[in-house]
């Protein structure tokens, strides 16, 4: 059998697949993956997308129910609507579940690791409270449409869905009220509030692509965020505040750009910077590595422990987040941070690293996970890295590095996972990670 596009088709929805959807396996045609549906559930899915080996699909109609479902309560997590939340239709344990089921599926397949997982809640996020797993997002990228409305993407999509209020995003963003405003000649709109702070700011991106209208001025009067700031090319210009925010974690505050990375959900920073320490175990006199290093979040943690002894380098390529980290850490005069790619300054250059050997390293790379030279240096006994921390947000790139590192002599000491994104099919993970000189040592 061959599908065609907005066909229906009566199907049970069986295991969970990476991106929130759940496998159809029908006996007379492809395999469909379908969203919006519950593995166990026999569903009437409408075809969207249709390839040479599969077929895409959204459950328009429910069958037989999970006992899991729930309704939405987004009016617009639905088939054809916002494509920015995946799981509302599940209750808060089973999404959770759903992801530990997905992480576990790559550790196998891609990794040849067989482990149970346990996703964790975040803290303040308690199951039974009205309210849990929405309202934690602080940062929201809106699109806006030709008429000037800002809302967020369809799934797999262009198109641009009036959603008026997102119920993941934190309250201090909603309260700004961007999608009641009209941005003439604008192509997006990003929200950012630092929850310790209360600080937030916007940013706006001009609309550089023909529309056969004029575009009008950027309402900068009309905008609440104690900043706001233009953004054109990789570069941010302030149009009224300054250019960053402080946020709070670990102990203390972190100065951070508008545009730099940082943790969207407010417990995560702490609950990984935690999970980080705990397993790496800073000790005065250590060196240790941050790659990847972003603002300075877990350079900063580890610099207070090595102490003056010891040191700390951290890496990361991005101008405004090495801005932030050099100022983050100017209190420890031992850690220090080393502005390129992380790739570029791991490669060998004359037979040598530009980084010393370090026992501890932590990285928390972008979704596509570790550059080869990481994998390299991890592995050269000459460099001494004895423990490792791998900060992932992707359950795929994540199992084929560990496969890659396992394969080098590392062994997987422990797995943690949190439920940084409610709602969504996104996960962050923490890979505790132990190499052959550690595994010998007492």
């Amino acid at each position: 059998m061959t599908y065609r596009t907005g066909q229906v088709v009566d199907v049970a929805a069986g295991e969970v697949a990476h991106g929130g959807w759940c496998v159809a396996r029908p006996d007379d045609g492809p395999v469909i993956f379908v969203r919006h549906a519950l593995p166990g559930e026999r569903v009437l899915a409408r075809v969207t997308e249709v390839t040479t080996s599969l077929a895409r699909a959204e459950a328009v109609q429910i069958l037989a129910a999970s006992p899991d479902r729930v309704e939405a309560p987004c009016p617009h997590a639905r088939p054809g609507g916002c494509g920015g939340c995946d799981w509302q239709h599940a209750a808060l344990p089973a999404q959770r579940s759903l992801k530990a089921a997905v992480i576990r599926q790559q550790l196998r397949r891609l990794a040849g690791i067989d482990r149970e997982v346990t996703v964790e809640p975040l803290p303040g996020e308690a199951d039974a409270e009205g309210g849990a797993g929405l309202g934690w997002r602080t940062r929201v990228q809106f699109a806006v449409r030709a008429d000037g409305v800002a809302g967020l993407r369809a799934h797999r999509s262009h198109e641009v869905i009036d959603i008026g209020r997102c119920l993941i995003a934190h309250s201090a963003i909603t309260e700004l009220g961007v999608t009641g405003l009209r941005w003439e000649g604008v192509a997006s709109v990003e929200a950012v509030v630092a929850v310790g702070s209360g600080e937030r700011a916007v940013i706006i991106s001009a609309d550089t692509r023909p529309r056969g209208r004029t575009g009008g001025s950027v309402p900068v009067s009309g905008i609440m965020a104690e900043s706001v700031l233009r953004r054109a090319g990789h570069g941010l210009t302030p149009l009224r505040g300054r250019g960053y925010l402080s946020h709070h974690a670990a102990g203390r505050d972190w100065r951070v750009s508008a545009g730099a990375f940082w943790q969207v959900h407010p417990g995560a920073a702490d609950a990984l910077a935690g999970a980080v320490m705990a397993w790496l175990d800073p000790r005065p006199g250590d060196v240790a590595l941050d790659l990847y290093c972003g603002v300075g979040l877990f350079a900063g943690v580890a610099a207070r422990q090595v102490g003056p002894g010891g040191s700390v380098i951290g890496v990361e390529a991005d101008h405004a987040a090495v801005r932030d980290a050099r100022h983050n850490l100017r209190e420890w005069p031992w850690a220090r941070v080393r502005r390129g790619d992380v790739a570029a300054v791991l490669r060998p250059a004359g037979g040598r690293v530009a980084l010393p050997a370090a026992r501890l390293v932590v990285a928390d790379p972008p979704r596509s996970g570790l550059a080869r030279e990481v994998i390299e240096y991890l592995s050269a006994p000459q460099n001494g890295v004895v423990r490792f921390a791998y900060v992932s947000c992707d359950p795929a790139t994540l199992a084929r590095d560990l496969r890659l590192l396992t394969a080098r002599g590392w062994a997987l000491h422990d797995l943690r996972a949190f439920d940084a994104f409610p709602m969504t099919h996104h996960v962050e993970c923490v890979a505790s990670l132990v190499s052959e000189t550690g595994l010998r040592s007492p």
